[in-house]
């Protein structure tokens, strides 16, 4: 349902049932208000090369995160991040389904003004492709990123379209959005490019190596340039996440993972998404579930370094 306009156009729609994420207060007009943090659903699932949902995922999201919404301090922090942060939800972008190069523009153009007004951005997915106009606009803002990447899958294939949710991190380099010798992506346990200068940490070291090592290994690629964190929740094994399109086995538990980001204060993370969830091959909820804490916990992250 659309209900909102922003400046007499038609750009975001009302969150389902007036509430926003973990009940945060819904802005519909985000650029001009007092938020530190801006939370965006973005129901694109157009570039899927697998199952399609995940249009659907910023819904399921908000709605798993009512059950995150009762706790004060979210275990284990000691503070409440709604006392140090301002956070708002501004509900879903809206662009003209099937228009994909309108979804770029749309996006991209959001983004931009929220980062031009001093906002930080936190996106809900829809499929991973939504993350390269989300680079774009940030990469305009900070200057070159380094990108920070949990997945099950690279998305540095070559050989897809110019909307394809696995090439994206094929394109940000030629286009200089980010370095890739100070990125680094983990979880992966699928084919790729070894040739490419990605730091990678596949599945299997990540979940055998210590907690420790991974977040030291971050920390020592990602060195002093500003952060994108983008998650694909198939970086968590489908024990974990079944409702996403491409699921691959051997992936990473939300303990293991939610032990990895809370290892972060340091690191300077300035832009983040959450992406391809698609609720409806999970009859329990338990991906929106997961993603919606894990969305939470990047908050937190963000709230440790106002203490």
């Amino acid at each position: 349902m659309t209900f909102t306009t922003l400046n007499g156009q038609t750009d975001i729609s009302l969150v389902a049932n007036n509430f926003g994420f973990c009940r945060l207060p819904v802005h519909f007009s985000p650029y001009d208000s007092d938020a530190d943090w801006v939370i965006t659903g973005v129901p694109y699932d157009i570039a899927t090369s697998g199952r399609t949902g995940s249009r659907f995922g910023a819904e399921g999201i908000r709605r798993a995160s009512v059950n995150l919404a009762w706790e004060g301090c979210r275990f284990p922090w000691d503070f409440d991040v709604r006392q140090r942060l301002n956070i708002v939800d501004c509900g879903d972008l809206v662009y003209a389904f099937g228009d994909s190069r309108d979804f770029v523009q749309k996006l991209q153009s959001h983004t931009e003004k929220l980062l031009a007004a001093g906002k930080r951005c936190l996106t809900f997915g829809g499929d991973h492709f939504i993350t390269l106009p989300l680079l774009r606009a940030h990469a305009k803002h900070f200057g070159k990123l380094a990108l920070l990447h949990f997945d099950a899958h690279t998305d540095t294939y070559e050989n897809g379209s110019e909307f394809d949710h696995g090439t994206m991190f094929y394109t940000a380099p030629k286009e200089g959005l980010i370095d890739p010798a100070r990125s680094i992506q983990i979880g992966i346990r699928t084919e790729y490019d070894k040739n490419l200068p990605y730091t990678v940490l596949p599945a299997p070291q990540v979940n055998d190596d210590s907690v420790e090592n991974i977040i030291n290994k971050i920390k020592e690629t990602v060195g002093d340039l500003p952060v994108y964190l983008t998650f694909d929740i198939d970086c968590l094994d489908p024990a974990y996440a079944p409702g996403t399109g491409t699921p691959v086995c051997g992936g990473l538990s939300t303990d293991r993972v939610l032990k990895i980001l809370r290892g972060l204060q340091d690191v300077n993370i300035v832009g983040m998404d959450l992406v391809e969830v698609a609720p409806a091959y999970d009859h329990a909820d338990i991906t929106s579930l997961a993603g919606a804490t894990l969305a939470l916990e990047m908050l937190y992250l963000q709230g440790s370094k106002k203490a």
